[in-house]
Order: structure tokens, then C-alpha cells, then sequence
């Protein structure tokens, strides 16, 4: 791997999914958008589903943070948020069934159906290269993920890729880390991002 200067993700993934290279392609403003709050390790995270698939995930989904991305979630999607019970089927019953196997250390691969409507341009290229090519377990650098998608040098607009994606967790930016060994940046913030990474075994558990 190439050494590259520091990287940070500038937002919370999946607190403000615009897109830097381009607006994300919302769809034509019909439906809802069904939602629910799961309680993990890591803290309560909201999912959010259109007819098309996951749409988004937030982390520390407080009272205060739900607000907000429920709010952005309307205006982009032009949809109504629902919220469903985490227990009840629907769109979310499968995520959630999925999630909860992750945290329980039983799923190493999501198979669920994306709504990529938050994301669009570099950042979704950007993103859709990091589902497919970096698995549960391994790590690559800012500056190589970059690379693999024909931009060298771009380790910054890849900071800024992670910083936006909508759907952390399934697609798994805590998988992308400094060159040097550091972690780099994390819009979920960094314990979270360590957390994720000794779930999969990259590295030791916390003795506390």
C-alpha cells in the first residue's frame, strides 16, 4: 500500500449523504419510507428501507439524531417515514434478522438489496468498490481503494466517500484505515470504528 497523509471522514455516515461529486439520485417522491431503531453493541442504530432495498443506517440513533435523519430521509427520498416495530415483518425484518447475526458474530456477508438513492457519482463508485472487493476480516487503505478505482491520490475524496455513505455497517467504510497502521476517520466515531474492527478480528477486544 501507498503511505498517504491523514485521511478524515468529514460526516457521520449516514447522517448527511450528499454527494460530493453529484446529487444522489433520489427516487420520483412517492411511498414511504418504513424505519426502526435496533439496539446493538454498539448502540441503537436506525435502519431505514424503501421498496427498493436498505436505503440507509445511522448510528447512535437518540432521540435527537432520528429527528434529524428522519427529516433529511423525507426531503431527499421525497417519501414518508414510517416507523415499524424492530419484531414485525416488512422490509426490515431480513436487515434486522441480518444485523443481529452480524453483532452475534454468525454473518460475515450482508445479502440484502441496496437503494443506492443517497449516493451517487464518485462516492457511490467509490462505495460499491469497497462492498465488493474488501471482505469481513480485512482492511484497506484510503489511498489503495483510490487506486482501485482508477483515481491514485484521491485518499482525501475517499475520506470524503466514507464520510457520506448511507449504508455503513453493510457496506463497511470502519474497513478503511491509514496506510501507517492509524485508524484514519470515522463518522460513527472512532470507538465505534474499533468496535467493528474487533467484531471482525482485525483487532484485539477491549478488555473494557
Amino acid at each position: 500500500m501507498s503511505r498517504t497523509n491523514a485521511v478524515t471522514e468529514p460526516a457521520a455516515p449516514g447522517d448527511d449523504p450528499s454527494d460530493a461529486a453529484g446529487r444522489p439520485n433520489a427516487p420520483g417522491g412517492s411511498g414511504t419510507v418504513e424505519w426502526a431503531v435496533l439496539e446493538t453493541t454498539i448502540g441503537p442504530l436506525l435502519l431505514a428501507a424503501t421498496e427498493r432495498g436498505l436505503v440507509n443506517v445511522v448510528f447512535h440513533a437518540d432521540e435527537r439524531i432520528r429527528a434529524t435523519a428522519l427529516r433529511r430521509l423525507a426531503g431527499r427520498l421525497r417519501a414518508t417515514p414510517v416507523e415499524v416495530s424492530a419484531e414485525a415483518p416488512g422490509r426490515l425484518a431480513e436487515p434486522i434478522r441480518q444485523f443481529r447475526a452480524y453483532f452475534a458474530g454468525g454473518l460475515t456477508a450482508f445479502s440484502l438489496p441496496l437503494d443506492w438513492s443517497l449516493s451517487g457519482g464518485f462516492n457511490r463508485e467509490v462505495l460499491k468498490r469497497l462492498d465488493e472487493d474488501v471482505p469481513y476480516g480485512a482492511v484497506v487503505g484510503y489511498g489503495d481503494l483510490a487506486a482501485r478505482v482508477g483515481q491514485p491520490g484521491a485518499a482525501q475524496a475517499v475520506g470524503a466517500a466514507m464520510g457520506s455513505n448511507p449504508l455503513p455497517i453493510v457496506v463497511a467504510c470502519h474497513r478503511v484505515v491509514e496506510t501507517d497502521g492509524g485508524l484514519g476517520g470515522f463518522g460513527g466515531g472512532l470507538e465505534t470504528k474499533r468496535l467493528l474492527l474487533a467484531l471482525e478480528g482485525v483487532l484485539p477486544e477491549p478488555l473494557f
